[in-house]
């Protein structure tokens, strides 16, 4: 019997991410709390210095003091306004009469591709230069 030689990786990293969450869901309340306790300390030590990089801990250890974070205010005042996306121009195909150089000789409405093919049937004879017809989207004549 044929062992299943693919892994579903997804599967093997679930519980890591579990516990990766977990980690910073505990990390988040412990913030919080420390936070709150140098509120309450800062509150009942106002007459000690400014300046102590460090404070004992309640076993005697020395730790650093953590900086406070500033809260980002979000600007308000200022919506963001909608642009208008530009208008796009409505095209009309035409049939076009080219050279060997790709430089347009003539160009025919979409009903008379006939007429366009003749042409260049027709500057291909006369001139012994290879002519070709394509399509070409122009952009309608606004009225």
């Amino acid at each position: 019997m044929a062992r299943k030689r693919t892994r579903n990786r997804l599967d093997e990293r679930a519980p890591y991410d579990e516990d990766e969450e977990r980690r910073d869901e505990e990390d988040e309340v412990s913030d919080d709390e420390e936070d709150e306790e140098e509120d309450e300390e800062s509150s009942e030590d106002a007459d000690e210095e400014e300046d102590e990089d460090f404070d004992e801990d309640d076993e005697g250890r020395p730790r650093k003091k953590k900086s406070k974070k500033k809260a980002v205010k979000a600007k308000e005042g200022k919506e963001k306004v909608r642009t208008r996306s530009p208008r796009q121009t409505r095209l009309k195909v035409v049939w076009g009469v080219f050279n060997n150089s790709n430089v347009q000789v003539a160009t025919y409405p979409f009903t008379q591709e006939a007429e366009a093919r003749a042409h260049a049937e027709r500057l291909t004879n006369d001139k012994k230069v290879t002519h070709f017809v394509q399509r070409v989207k122009v952009p309608f004549d606004e009225k």
